[in-house]
C-alpha cells in the first residue's frame, strides 16, 4: 500500500504526507484492520505504506494524540485495547454528554442546521451496509451523525470533548462492535427520530432519545466485545 503524491490537486487540497497517512492508518484502525491491542512498529509501518520515517512519526504523533494508540514500556506502540471496565466508563460518558448536546441542539440548531443533519440520513440510508442489515458506518466529521448533534449544540466544552478529545476512540469502538443483528437499522430510525425531536424544538425527548439511543448501543457494544474476550481466552486456552 503505497501512498504517491499528487500533483493534480488544487494547492489549496493537498494534504501534506503526514496527514495522508493519519488518515489512512486511523481508518485502519477504526475499521479493526490494525486489531485492538496489536503491536505497531514504524518499519513494519513505513515499509507497508512505502513512506519515509518522518511523516510516519508524525501521524503516529497524532494517533496517539487521539487516544488511538499508546506506547506501552518495554512493548512499544500498540493499537489501543480498552478493558470492559474502561468501555463501560467510555460510554457512561458518551451518555451524560451526548443526551446533553442533543438537549442543547434542540434549542439552539438553525433551520439550515437541521436540513443537514436529514441530508446526513439520507446519505446513510443510500450506503449499501446499511441496505443490507450488516453495518452502518459513518465517516467521520461531518458525515457522522453525533458529531453534527454535538456541533450543533453550539456548546465549546462540548465540541472540545466530544469531537475532539473523545471522538476517535468513541468511533473506533462505535464502529467495530455495532455492527450486529437488526442493531444498525434500529440506530438508523433512532437518529430519525432524534432528529424530529430537535427539528420540534422538544429538548426534553431529544435528550431522552439520545440516551435511550447511547445506551442501547453501549449494551450492543459490550456484548460483543465481552465475545471476543471470550473468544480470545478460549484461543489461549487450546495453545
Amino acid at each position: 500500500m503505497t501512498i504517491a503524491p499528487t500533483t493534480t490537486e488544487p494547492a489549496s487540497e493537498v494534504r501534506t504526507l503526514a496527514e495522508r497517512v493519519f488518515q489512512q492508518l486511523q481508518d485502519a484502525i477504526v475499521r479493526g484492520e490494525l486489531a485492538p491491542g496489536s503491536k505497531i512498529t514504524e518499519p513494519g509501518l513505513a515499509q507497508s505504506y512505502g513512506i519515509s520515517r518522518g511523516p510516519l512519526r508524525e501521524a503516529m504523533r497524532r494517533l496517539e494524540a487521539h487516544r488511538l494508540i499508546e506506547r506501552v514500556p518495554h512493548v512499544g506502540a500498540r493499537v489501543v485495547k480498552l478493558s470492559i471496565k474502561e468501555l463501560l466508563e467510555l460510554f457512561d460518558v458518551r451518555e451524560a454528554l451526548e443526551s446533553m448536546a442533543a438537549r442543547l441542539a434542540a434549542e439552539s440548531m438553525s433551520a439550515e442546521e437541521i436540513a443537514g443533519l436529514r441530508d446526513v440520513l439520507a446519505v446513510h440510508e443510500r450506503q449499501a451496509d446499511l441496505q443490507r442489515g450488516e453495518a452502518y458506518y459513518q465517516r467521520e466529521g461531518d458525515l457522522d451523525f453525533h458529531y453534527r448533534i454535538v456541533q450543533g449544540s453550539h456548546n465549546r466544552m462540548l465540541m472540545g470533548l466530544l469531537c475532539d478529545d473523545l471522538y476517535y476512540l468513541v468511533r473506533m469502538y462505535r464502529t467495530q462492535f455495532s455492527a450486529s443483528g437488526s442493531r444498525p437499522q434500529r440506530a438508523f430510525v433512532e437518529h430519525h427520530r432524534i432528529v424530529d425531536a430537535i427539528e420540534a424544538g422538544d429538548a426534553e425527548l431529544a435528550e431522552l432519545l439520545m440516551r435511550r439511543h447511547v445506551s442501547a448501543s453501549r449494551e450492543n457494544v459490550v456484548e460483543r466485545y465481552a465475545r471476543t474476550l471470550d473468544a480470545d481466552a478460549v484461543a489461549d486456552t487450546a495453545r
